[in-house]
């Protein structure tokens, strides 16, 4: 029976999760919800929300048969554990709790300024700051292939998904940073 990831008919917080199913091979289907335009009514997620027996009724969820989960970074180490994907060692470990955390941290920065109604006012603020929050994740890769060392985790997913997301946002962001560049180069 395929798990089922439900979310918005968007990339946002499902986008690391369906590469991370689909590097995993897992077997899974997608339940998207998305309301007609101009308004995007949430109805269709509304009337189910507290119908799918999910213990903090949220999206993205992931159903995977009686195992019920929600929060995209609970939903991603869930699938993790089961491929061997949040480290082997202590270091690595710890490396994979840091940046899942400071991943999240700085995708919020993004959405506060690209959901604002003072985007135009805010964008220029993100941009000066960008440099800054990039080379701390240049400095934390290094010479690592992966960002916990030799082997994809999944924050590798989370990390690619972010930075993919400010290059789109600012094309040039990533020129400063060769490791980070091959970083999406060897993802992708």
């Amino acid at each position: 029976m395929p798990m089922i990831l439900g979310y918005w008919d968007i990339r946002g917080l499902a986008h690391a999760i369906r590469l991370l199913l689909e590097y995993t091979d897992s077997n899974y289907e997608e339940k998207l919800y998305l309301g007609e335009a101009p308004d995007y009514d949430r109805s269709q997620w509304l009337d189910v929300k507290f119908k799918l027996g999910l213990d903090f009724p949220n999206l993205p969820y992931l159903i995977d048969g009686e195992h019920k989960l929600t929060q995209s970074n609970a939903i991603m180490r869930y699938i993790a554990r089961k491929h061997n994907m949040c480290g082997e060692t202590e270091e690595e470990k710890i490396r994979v709790d840091m940046l899942e955390n400071q991943v999240m941290d700085f995708r919020w920065q993004l959405v506060r300024v690209s959901y604002s109604p003072d985007f135009e006012k805010l964008k220029p603020e993100y941009l000066e700051q960008l440099p800054g929050q990039l080379k701390l994740f240049s400095q934390f890769l290094g010479k690592q292939t992966w960002f916990a060392g030799d082997k994809i985790t999944f924050v590798d997913f989370l990390v690619y998904d972010v930075l993919d997301q400010n290059r789109m946002f600012e094309p040039k962001c990533l020129d400063e940073f060769p490791n980070l560049k091959d970083f999406l180069a060897r993802f992708e």
